[in-house]
C-alpha cells in the first residue's frame, strides 16, 4: 500500500481527503486481480465500500473526487502514469485502471 500511497501523494493527492483511502484500497484489489476493472460497481466498489462500512456510490464518487485533484494538481505526471495524453479528466474507473497499470509490473518486479 505504501506504493500506492506515494503515487498519489505525487500526484498532489493528500491524505486528508476518505477517497485516497478509497482509492488506494481499490488499487491495491486491482492489482491482485486485474479482472476486478472489468466490473467496478459490481465488484470492486462495493468491495471498497464493505471495508469502509459506506455504500458504492459513496465509493465512486470519492474516487472521482480524487482523479479531479489528481488532474488537477498533477497532469503531468498523470499523463506520464497514462502513458498518453488526456484530452479529459478520466472516469474513476479510467483512474483506477491507469494507477493499476502502472503499478502491477513493479507488484512483480518487471520495469
Amino acid at each position: 500500500m505504501t506504493d500506492i500511497y506515494d503515487l498519489l501523494l505525487r500526484l498532489g493527492v493528500t491524505a486528508n481527503y476518505i477517497g485516497f483511502f478509497h482509492t488506494a484500497f481499490a488499487v491495491h484489489l486491482a492489482i491482485q486481480e486485474p479482472e476486478r476493472l472489468l466490473l467496478v460497481t459490481k465488484c470492486l466498489y462495493p468491495e471498497v465500500a464493505g471495508q469502509y462500512q459506506t455504500n458504492w456510490s459513496c465509493v465512486e464518487r470519492n474516487i472521482r473526487m480524487i482523479a479531479e485533484i489528481a488532474w488537477n494538481r498533477g497532469r503531468p505526471f498523470l499523463e506520464e502514469l497514462a502513458r498518453r495524453p488526456l484530452m479529459d479528466r478520466p472516469k474513476a474507473s479510467e483512474f483506477l485502471a491507469i494507477l493499476a497499470a502502472y503499478l502491477l509490473p513493479r507488484q512483480y518486479g518487471d520495469t
